[in-house]
């Protein structure tokens, strides 16, 4: 155990040594956090929905079925007669109540409301849910003829937000930042780490002392450990200060959590770093004209799949649209014209390998 600490504290003098790695540490968590905190916008469809329907008559059910015709929702089980437990398990994004003298009060021309209890925490789902609602509200009184003239409408959607009411993104945004810093940044710092002890040649050091494989790997995860929980505590900091973002309840699940979760990330940073020196000592032995070649071959195929990665994603999209319009000749056609550009940018390259290929090696080897 003695020899395991000792390790741990000579990876902390190792870090704090390095100013990169520390402001790889510190500095790029931070801004992780503000970019995504304050830029990160998502789009919101097939929203689940359910709905609690007092009055089932014919003028309430076609109601519903214009909200689920607008495509922009799906339909959401509603658990134990409760409008509320299907949001509260995240089953549903929001509940449309309609109440029992929904048609009555429509017959005698008079105005009800209907109420729509939406979850908050997804702003962006929130925003789309009241106002695809209200639009299909309307859209439901001018095909129904039922727009009389009178200053308040017959259907009034009212809108109730559940878990965020003043509709703050960064509630959103920042909590899942959160884990997303803690898993890439200390296991990239733990992979640089023990790549840098080969590089160095610091690790020579470790193999002329007694200390075990294990005991080296437990010194640095130990130490990464610690240095993701600096990160997650700098960041709960900031997000407190910047986005008022706070723990709410028990924090015991959460301290908990995140030193599971740093163990398993520190893990694979080192699982990384180590294969990595194994694949540089086994590499060595075929000598540096094979490790070039290999180098050159793997910038080929970085090359062709940057190339092709874009065919790939207007494939998507345009396939994406024929779909949602249910238009098979639009997705033939969006088929058709992707393979035909991505082929010709296949062949244009090939020729262009072929032809000019010993350039292209001689432009990367210097």
């Amino acid at each position: 155990m003695r020899r395991i600490f000792a390790q741990f504290l000579k990876e902390l003098s190792q870090f704090q040594r390095d100013r990169l790695t520390v402001a790889l540490a510190f500095l790029l968590p931070l801004a992780v956090l503000l970019i995504y905190g304050y830029a990160i916008r998502l789009e919101a469809k097939n929203i689940p929905l359910s709905i609690q329907d007092f009055d089932n008559s014919q003028l309430s059910r076609s109601y519903v079925d214009r909200i689920f015709a607008s495509q922009q929702f799906v339909s959401a089980p509603l658990l134990d007669n409760d409008p509320t437990l299907a949001i509260d398990r995240g089953i549903a994004k929001a509940t449309l109540v309609i109440p029992p003298d929904f048609s009555r009060t429509i017959k005698d021309n008079d105005s009800i409301e209907v109420q729509v209890l939406v979850d908050g925490t997804d702003v962006n789902n929130a925003r789309v849910i009241q106002n695809g609602i209200r639009a299909t509200t309307q859209f439901f009184l001018n095909s129904d003829n039922l727009l009389p003239n009178r200053p308040r409408p017959q259907v009034v959607a009212e809108v109730r937000l559940w878990f965020n009411p003043g509709r703050e993104e960064a509630f959103y945004i920042v909590p899942g930042i959160f884990g997303v810093i803690l898993w890439v940044f200390p296991s990239m710092l733990a992979a640089i780490a023990t790549v840098r002890e080969k590089e160095q040649g610091t690790i020579v050091q470790i193999y002329a002392s007694d200390l075990s494989a294990a005991e080296w790997l437990l010194g640095k995860e130990l130490a990464y450990i610690a240095i993701g929980i600096g990160e997650a505590l700098i960041t709960l900091v900031v997000a407190a200060l910047l986005f008022g973002i706070r723990i709410q309840g028990d924090p015991t699940p959460l301290l908990v959590g995140t030193i599971v979760f740093l163990a398993a990330a520190v893990a694979f940073g080192l699982f990384v770093g180590v294969r990595f020196i194994s694949f540089l000592l086994i590499g060595g032995d075929f000598g540096d004209v094979t490790l070039a070649a290999n180098q050159v071959l793997l910038q080929f195929l970085n090359i062709s799949a940057h190339a092709l990665d874009g065919f790939a994603f207007a494939a998507e999209a345009l396939v994406g649209q024929a779909f949602g319009r249910r238009s098979v000749a639009r997705l033939r056609r969006g088929a058709i014209l992707a393979s035909v550009w991505a082929l010709t940018i296949v062949v244009l390259m090939a020729c262009a390998f072929a032809l000019w290929g010993g350039t292209i090696i001689d432009l990367m080897a210097k």
